[in-house]
């Protein structure tokens, strides 16, 4: 099987972290691998913020519970010391999925890099806040984006578990 292949097929989501910080250099890489994700028409949509601060971070953190009514001392970011939010820009038809494919391509190469990651939802909701929106302007981010995902990463505290089964009936043929 190749490396690929591997890496597809036992990738898995990852809810417990380390503390440790993650290298400035893997962080680089795994945005890279987003920055290389297919876009319609080549039109490079996504945008990445990497918050490795950790202040800025538990904000994120609490807005993400703030989103949908949950209590803000929880951390949906299962404390993961980094967090790379994909946004895309609007005016292009396809930016939610440019966003997603660049989410894919980041957890993939998390895992090859053996950093564990998971999908956060709720970034749209995050960075339609007022606090949010003034966020990415002193950052620099100019124009129309639209929250895509929060990928979270760092070192594992745990190994992957198996895959579940995968479920019968989902592929249909015309030959």
């Amino acid at each position: 099987m190749s490396e690929t292949m591997e890496t597809l097929l036992n990738r898995r989501a990852c809810r417990s972290f380390k503390a440790d910080p993650v290298p400035k250099e893997l962080i680089e890489k795994v945005i890279e691998a987003g920055l290389y994700a297919p876009t319609g028409m080549g039109l490079q949509s996504p945008i990445i913020v990497a918050i490795t601060d950790k202040e800025t971070r538990n904000k994120l953190s609490r807005a993400n519970c703030e989103s949908v009514g949950w209590e803000t001392d929880s951390d949906p970011f299962y404390g993961a010391p980094v967090v790379l939010v994909v946004l895309a820009d609007k005016k292009v038809g396809t930016h939610v999925y440019d966003g997603s494919l660049a989410m894919g391509n980041m957890l993939n190469a998390a895992y090859d890099l053996g950093l564990g990651s998971c999908w956060i939802h709720r970034a749209k909701e995050e960075f339609q806040m007022p606090e949010w929106k003034e966020f990415l302007k002193k950052i620099g981010v100019s124009g129309d984006y639209e929250g895509i995902g929060n990928l979270i990463l760092g070192y594992k505290k745990e190994p992957e578990k198996a895959a579940a089964p995968r479920k019968a009936g989902r592929v249909f043929w015309v030959e």
